[in-house]
């Protein structure tokens, strides 16, 4: 099991990322609340794993923090939800919204998030009040990584949102018009998906 990895950042293009340690280049899935605090390329980072491993493929997972990897493994002993559904989740909403989402029961601000229909958020609530209560959710877990704005990008800041937000669950016209609703210009790509989440988040309320 891979549980940790600690090395350079070569690439990050949401919500994809590679990671080489001692000269080996180790691909990983990420939520955007992971990417929103990636260092540049080249620089060091730390990041805490959790490795699936299927028929067809072994896909490794990375995460800031330890209490954001122990929220999405507790998100995938959910009836229904599995590894896209459950970093969308962590994409679109932090450790603590999601938290108070399901203490209040509001299950119309999950069905805001892709792929969550209403029983879908029904069981989310149900299944997790009282996992919740076993997890230290309070400040999200002490990040490892090194903070840095931006990253390299062999596309343009808005291509990458786009495509991130449709790998993420969003349909192609849906993630078009969440990236239009925001000014770009002079925005890294994290930058303009967590401003495109946001509005949504406020424009459906």
């Amino acid at each position: 099991m891979i549980g940790r990895l600690r090395g350079e950042m070569v690439y990050k293009r949401p919500p994809f990322l590679m990671v080489e340690v001692n000269g080996v280049g180790y691909e990983l899935e990420a939520p955007m609340s992971t990417f929103y605090d990636l260092p540049d390329q080249g620089q060091s980072v730390l990041l805490f794993t959790h490795l699936a491993v299927r028929d067809d493929a072994h896909i490794l997972y990375g995460f800031g923090s330890e209490s954001e990897r122990a929220l999405f493994r507790t998100l995938l002993r959910v009836s229904g939800v599995g590894a896209k559904m459950a970093l969308a989740i962590l994409s679109g909403m932090s450790a603590e919204e999601f938290s108070r989402c399901v203490q209040n029961d509001d299950a119309a601000a999950l069905i805001r998030l892709p792929g969550i229909g209403k029983r879908t958020a029904e069981r989310l609530i149900v299944e997790m009040r009282d996992r919740l209560d076993r997890l230290d959710l309070g400040s999200g877990g002490a990040s490892s990584l090194v903070p840095a704005p931006g990253g390299a990008s062999l596309d343009t800041p808005v291509s990458d949102a786009v495509g991130a937000l449709i790998a993420l669950g969003y349909k192609p016209s849906e993630a078009s018009r969440m990236v239009r609703t925001v000014d770009g210009e002079g925005l890294s790509s994290e930058e303009i998906i967590r401003a495109a989440l946001k509005a949504t988040a406020v424009n459906s309320k």
